[in-house]
């Protein structure tokens, strides 16, 4: 399952980056979204949502979360 179809709320542990794209899986890394990392969807709107990951809180967008696979 990707993180865009997480429940609000719900601490998730991250599984995989399922992406070719090498930018996006470094950008990825240096928020600490990595496998083994637990990973919380806080909000979620149409084009993106906020996780937060570690101590901190991101608003990613949509392709992002779709990489992201928990």
């Amino acid at each position: 399952m990707s993180l865009d179809e997480a429940v609000l709320g719900t601490e998730y542990i991250i599984k995989d980056i399922s992406t070719s794209d090498e930018e996006m899986k470094s950008f990825l890394f240096s928020l600490g979204c990595y496998s083994g990392e637990p990973i919380t969807v806080v909000s979620r709107k149409k084009n993106n949502c906020v996780v937060s990951i570690k101590d901190g809180r991101y608003n990613i967008d949509i392709d992002l979360a779709k990489a992201i696979l928990i």
